[in-house]
């Protein structure tokens, strides 16, 4: 018996050893995860601000905050878990349904270039049209937009993270799917409560006595509306890149077709990625284009009949 018992408490740390050996890789495949959602990521920062402009100052971190807990449940609850039983089940279909959240942010990125270029007819209505809601309905109205548009981004975010580690242990796949989880989440909706913050510090900072600080303080807040349009715009390249690389990545020729590509610029590392990325944005706008005409179809099809 305890010869058995020793046999068993050797297999048992040398369990432990191998479970530790392969969490020493976590970390790794988090900053390479990170690396490959940082388009989405980008995206996700530069929408979400849009959901607490025009509302109560004193509300907007309660309403971040409010946003970043159901994206952290979301991830972590839902995701994740669909992730892995999907893995495990039907791990052939990781790869369409990448595919499909590629072609949805290239279906958004097109819709906001359009924007850009050919804004939307101011549309009238008339005085019975207009709905009156209340401070708190609009609140939640807007929560719930921001959850929704999260829960797509955030899906395709665990997806890739999914796809990063499908060959690795069972643990592994567990513990960098939360860490990814932890860190884009906090990251995401941080840097986003500093951005809607940033405004009122300066304004406070542009109430010192101070000469400076005053000229600091007026400084940032004109600069913030010039901060988000620009990260609105670098959102929108990034969705149309990250968006389009998942697509061609999916489809053999096409993905073989990039890596002659990055092969005949290899001796320039810069311009090959530059290249790389102006081709994936210009093929996002093409395939958002195509899916934007097929939506229209199918809207019009329906409304007809």
């Amino acid at each position: 018996m305890p010869s058995g018992l020793l046999a068993l408490l050797d297999d048992v740390a040398a369990l432990v050893k191998v479970s530790a050996a392969s969490l020493d890789d976590v970390p790794t495949q988090v900053a390479k995860t990170t690396s490959k959602v940082s388009g989405i990521v980008i995206d996700d920062t530069a929408v979400t601000p849009k959901y607490v402009m025009g509302l109560d100052p004193s509300r907007e971190l309660s309403i971040i905050w409010q946003i970043a807990k159901k994206s952290f449940i979301n991830k972590v609850i839902l995701l994740a878990p669909a992730a892995l039983l999907l893995g495990f089940f039907a791990p052939w279909a990781i790869t369409p349904i990448l595919m499909l959240g590629g072609a949805f942010l290239c279906f958004e990125g097109y819709e906001k270039v359009h924007s850009m270029f050919v804004p939307h007819a101011e549309e009238t209505h008339g005085p019975g049209d207009v709905k009156v809601i209340t401070p708190e309905e609009l609140e939640k109205e807007r929560v719930t937009s921001a959850v929704r548009t999260d829960f797509i981004l955030s899906g395709e975010i665990v997806a890739i993270t999914y796809s990063t580690v499908a060959d690795q242990p069972l643990l592994n796949q567990i513990a960098v799917m939360l860490a990814v989880a932890i860190f884009i989440t906090f990251a995401v909706y941080g840097f986003v409560g500093l951005i809607v913050k940033a405004d009122d510090f300066g304004m406070h900072l542009a109430k010192k006595n101070n000469a400076s600080t005053q000229q600091l303080g007026r400084g940032i807040v004109k600069f913030m509306p010039t901060f988000l349009k620009v990260l609105g715009y670098v959102g929108t390249a990034a969705m149309l890149w990250v968006g389009a690389e998942i697509v061609i990545h999916g489809i053999p020729f096409l993905h073989h077709y990039m890596e002659d590509l990055e092969h005949a610029l290899a001796g320039i590392p810069i311009l090959a990625w530059v290249a790389k990325v102006v081709v994936s944005a210009i093929f996002g706008i093409v395939l958002g284009f195509v899916i934007e005409k097929l939506v229209r179809l199918v809207k019009g099809v329906l409304k007809r009949s």
